[in-house]
């Protein structure tokens, strides 16, 4: 007699979709294979059931499957899981992995493996021709370099207690991707009920940095009470909403420029007078105390002037930065927190201790900031003026920057247009600009998507350059956009081909063969119309090169998204 729910045994399978629930895994992004048959077939009975099953967003490549986590997860701070096909799948969400690695965003990374058994012993054992071709001897090593975590899910017996265990690796600090992998006969093994048993995150969760001893805040603010130019370079100190109000409050007390470098969160309101910029390095050589808060990069050590002198004080999620082989930027205190903490403390003591004189001299300071900000908002309005073809990156984010509000959110991913489209985009809340980290181009699609899945209600605009737009995988992200009713508005500045690649080239040979004869290797052909990939999949397109039809276009573009249609402007400025 069969069993009943009660008595009857369960499938792996089973046991990990409820595993991920248990976890908080709200979303599934997929691209399913012959591994995931178990699983296809336990989602199907749960239905049946009216059980409801973790969504599943299918994404017909792997690189927006993990970028549309990633975002989601960077707008959230709540990791999802991706699931790919094996060796080839993994293979292909590699890249996207050094992204989400690099710019410390949870996820969980599963694979299918190719059975094991060949003759039908065991149910899922190989029956085509693939599953022998799929089966490498390490297929972790794929995305070793790229996860915090690897695993190969033995039986079902434990499987709740792996995904568990998966889960509050990849949320504890600094937080990143995992990967996990299961053969298909283990998926689709029966397990006794006892693998059933829940580890909850009151017990098993993740592991957060705290604060530090109020003896290293005073010295921080001994410091910064004695600096006469104190400066701070963050890049990521954001990814807590709370904490850009408390860095700008820090900075106005104390007259302190704030820089961000390489931003891939908003980390101070951009209408601060004491925001200085993106680049902070030709301010180094007169710094005399620095905080890097949650930073990997803060300037470019060939381009700037070190100040032997000047005290440091580093403040980091990832102070050592045990993942990058070389990483050579000075501290002379180095500490392992949480930023907001730990700054917002030193708020309280700067204040205790300041006196009359600093107070003076801290707001005299702040008056200059106010100062320097004003003349910079003057250029930056005289370099968003354009007249005649072909138009400037920054005349283009000027207009965009019209129709921008508030709460709408800004993925950016313009490479070597970053700093014109930063200079005219001005953001000032928390939570509504998001960059990549990592070094890998095809970050902006699946990230715009992932936000505009977390937050339905605002609109997302997705800023790119050309080359970086073909890596996004264009196709496969109009068609989830339309799928799913994730509407997204695409700005792709087209400067025909690769700008790193030609200033990469110009660095190291300022005066070499490449330059004379214009060769770079890095352009792509004119006339390459790629607002028609998103028209195949619904969305509205536009091509413009004359300033005066770009309001018109963007215009049209806001209207097709009030539509629920996702919409392309391919904007041609100024050629690399």
């Amino acid at each position: 007699m069969p069993g009943t729910e009660e008595t009857m045994n369960r499938t792996t399978a089973h046991w990990f979709l409820e595993g991920l629930q248990e976890a908080g895994i709200e979303y599934l992004f997929c691209n399913l294979g012959t591994d995931h048959v178990p699983l296809i077939e336990e989602i199907a009975r749960w239905r049946e059931s009216g059980r409801k099953a973790p969504t599943v967003i299918l994404c017909p490549h792997e690189n927006l499957a993990v970028h549309m986590a990633g975002g989601y997860a960077m707008c959230t701070g709540r990791g999802q899981a991706v699931l790919v096909h094996v060796d080839v799948g993994a293979a292909n969400a590699a890249m996207g992995l050094h992204n989400l690695f690099r710019t410390r965003v949870p996820v969980l990374l599963f694979a299918g493996k190719a059975p094991f058994s060949q003759r039908g012993e065991l149910l899922g054992t190989r029956d085509t021709y693939v599953n022998f071709m799929q089966d490498p001897y390490d297929m972790a090593s794929l995305v070793r370099p790229y996860v915090k975590w690897a695993y190969d899910l033995p039986s079902g017996v434990v499987a709740k207690e792996v995904v568990r265990r998966a889960h509050s690796v990849m949320h504890s600090d600094p937080p990143g991707p995992v990967f996990l992998t299961a053969a298909r006969e283990v998926l689709a093994a029966d397990c006794p009920n006892e693998a059933g048993r829940s580890f909850g995150a009151e017990r098993y969760g993740a592991v957060a940095v705290g604060g530090v001893d109020d003896a290293t805040v005073i010295e921080i603010a001994d410091r910064l009470l004695a600096a006469r130019d104190p400066m701070l370079i963050t890049s990521y100190s954001g990814r807590n909403p709370a904490c850009p109000p408390v860095i700008d409050e820090l900075a106005r007390l104390t007259g302190m420029r704030v820089y961000e470098s390489n931003p891939t969160y908003l980390n101070i309101p951009h209408d601060s007078p004491c925001f200085g910029g993106y680049s902070a390095s030709p301010s180094i050589a007169d710094c005399d105390f620095g905080l890097l808060v949650d930073v990997d990069v803060p300037w470019i050590p060939k381009f700037a002037r070190e100040n032997p002198a000047t005290q440091w004080v580093h403040l980091d999620v990832d102070v050592i930065k045990k993942d990058m082989p070389m990483w050579g930027f000075p501290s002379h205190l180095r500490i392992q927190a949480d930023s907001c903490r730990v700054l917002r403390r030193l708020l309280e003591v700067v204040r205790d201790r300041a006196s009359d004189d600093y107070h003076r001299a801290a707001q005299a300071r702040f008056a200059e900031l106010a100062k320097r900000r004003q003349a910079e908002a003057a250029q930056a309005a005289a370099d968003a003026q354009c007249i005649s073809k072909p138009m400037s990156a920054a005349h283009v984010a000027a207009r965009l920057n019209e129709v921008i509000d508030d709460e709408d959110i800004v993925i950016l991913e313009a490479i070597t247009n970053v700093l014109p489209v930063l200079g005219q985009i001005r953001r000032n809340c928390p939570g509504t600009l998001f960059g990549n980290g990592g070094g890998g181009l095809g970050f902006g699609a699946g990230a715009a998507l992932g936000a505009k899945l977390a937050y339905p209600e605002r609109t997302v605009f997705h800023i790119t350059g050309d080359a970086s737009f073909c890596f996004s995988g264009p196709t496969p992200a109009y068609i989830v956009a339309r799928e799913r009713n994730l509407p997204i508005f695409t700005i792709v500045l087209d400067n025909g081909g690769w700008g790193a690649v030609k200033g990469a080239t110009l660095r190291v040979y300022p005066d070499g063969a490449a330059r004379a004869g214009g060769d770079y290797q890095a352009a792509i052909a004119d006339g390459i119309r790629y607002e028609k990939v998103g028209e195949a999949a619904g969305a509205h397109g536009e091509w413009v090169d004359d300033p005066a039809a770009l309001p018109g276009a963007i215009g049209r573009c806001m209207r097709a998204l009030a539509e629920g249609r996702s919409a392309i402007l391919v904007a041609r400025i100024r050629s690399i």
